[in-house]
């Protein structure tokens, strides 16, 4: 079964990175990213509460924590996807992708902050690392040729953020209640906050628009499905794993960018890219001797309840 999980997170990672190549064909077309992110999650919330009701005597639970956690898990995967799609629009998808993987250091400074887990060298360094690869990827070494703006790097570390808050969230519901009751919870919380902020007349011409099939497309790939399997998979694959196969989402978003929208890429940038992504991996397989919460930030869908 190890196999079949992990060919499982593959899928949902390469589904990852092909949504923000979705995303950047609808905001070419001129869709705004919220209404963009809205569809995305409420498509997502259809097939979760679709999966919640295939066992519902189950799923179901009146725990109030579950329902906060969730909450917050909710509040987190709006920003991360809003903040995503806008990253995209103001510098590219292979940029915004590996921006938002920076979460798991946003894990760890909270984590230093809140006493946590101790402060380390090697933590810091991992720190080092990823700040280093910003610097390269967005050419902040050069400010008179910067390759990304100072809104688009703000955008991409709230997208960033926003998933380690996800994370935060998900894991803590998870330990409570069932990945598809937290998963349903999260996403008609994520549909309601960004209904407040989205412009609703858009919203609803895009159901008689002749890109319906592109928001479908987004939502079921980039939310609903690829979730499912992420958390299925997840069962059944070691979290360190886990998080080094997810890393094949930037890599898929270059390529989609790269093959079908033009974006290209400098050596420096390249390998700001690799940096960065080469020190979550070690940051994720990194095991201390004593293991605390949240010393594995990318492993958002460990938890105790099984399916």
């Amino acid at each position: 079964m190890r196999s079949v999980g992990i060919s499982l997170v593959i899928l949902a990672a390469i589904f990852w990175g092909i949504s923000g190549g979705i995303a950047n064909i609808l905001m070419n077309k001129g869709w705004d990213p919220i209404v963009i992110s809205l569809y995305r999650g409420t498509v997502g919330f259809v097939c979760f509460f679709a999966w919640f009701l295939l066992r519902f005597k189950q799923n179901w639970t009146s725990s109030t924590r579950l329902y906060i956690w969730s909450l917050l898990a909710g509040i987190g995967v709006a920003g991360n996807f809003t903040f995503y799609f806008l990253t995209i629009q103001a510098s590219s998808v292979a940029i915004a992708a590996t921006l938002m993987y920076t979460a798991p250091v946003f894990v760890l400074v909270i984590s230093f902050l809140l006493r946590i887990e101790p402060s380390t060298w090697f933590k810091w360094g991992c720190i080092s690392g990823v700040l280093m690869g910003i610097i390269m990827l967005t050419g902040a070494y050069n400010t008179h040729s910067i390759s990304v703006g100072f809104i688009g790097v703000s955008f991409g570390l709230a997208a960033g953020l926003s998933y380690a808050l996800f994370i935060f969230g998900f894991k803590h519901a998870s330990s409570i209640g069932k990945p598809q009751t937290t998963l349903t919870i999260a996403f008609f919380s994520f549909c309601l906050i960004l209904s407040l902020v989205a412009d609703i007349d858009e919203a609803a011409s895009v159901v008689t628009s002749n890109d319906i099939g592109w928001f479908l497309l987004l939502g079921i790939l980039g939310a609903g499905v690829s979730f499912i399997f992420y958390v299925i998979g997840i069962q059944w694959t070691a979290p360190t794993t886990a998080s080094m196969v997810a890393m094949v989402e930037p890599v898929t978003a270059s390529l989609f960018g790269f093959l079908l929208i033009g974006d290209h890429l400098s050596i420096i940038q390249l390998l700001g890219m690799v940096l960065i992504l080469v020190t979550v991996i070690v940051l994720s397989v990194k095991k201390p001797p004593h293991p605390q919460y949240g010393q594995e930030p990318l492993h958002f869908c460990e938890h105790e309840n099984r399916n």
